[in-house]
């Protein structure tokens, strides 16, 4: 039997076993945007990260664990090597964005991929020119983007 299958025989029992999850707070709404929604707020990155880049929160707190965010550079930019305490999973919904983790070959995405980075990995990217580049982000510690000093 391969792995799929036999993995889904041990977790399907207790999928149907496990009781049904409490009730969600009343104030608990769904949600679903696009980058250029009205109703988000953008804000400014860290200082460290270029011009022009914002974070839009799309649930969750910052200061809290699994918080949501857009994040944004204008094309041409270039995102300083820096790091995480948590490990990142992203989709990039525009532009084009070269990302490089440490002692890894570069990641070209486009939009509608997804990409996977380690918590405190060290990593940069680079926004091609034209379209601005934005990711959905997802983190599951708070929200922290820590620069890594450069040795040249």
């Amino acid at each position: 039997m391969s792995t799929f299958p036999r993995l889904l025989s041990l977790l399907l029992p207790l999928a149907i076993a496990a009781p049904a999850s409490a009730d969600p707070p009343a104030s608990e709404v769904s949600r679903a945007f696009t980058i250029a929604d009205a109703r988000l707020q953008w804000g400014p990155c860290p200082p460290f990260l270029p011009q022009g880049c914002e974070i839009a929160v799309l649930h969750g707190d910052p200061a809290k664990p699994g918080v949501d965010v857009f994040f944004k550079v204008l094309g041409g930019a270039t995102v300083p090597v820096h790091r995480h305490t948590s490990a990142e999973r992203m989709v990039l919904v525009s532009g084009a964005l070269d990302v490089t983790y440490e002692g890894e070959p570069t990641q070209s995405l486009t939009p509608g991929m997804y990409a996977y980075g380690p918590a405190m990995k060290a990593h940069g990217a680079v926004c091609a020119p034209g379209a601005p580049c934005v990711l959905f982000i997802a983190f599951d510690t708070p929200m922290d983007a820590i620069p890594v000093a450069q040795s040249h």
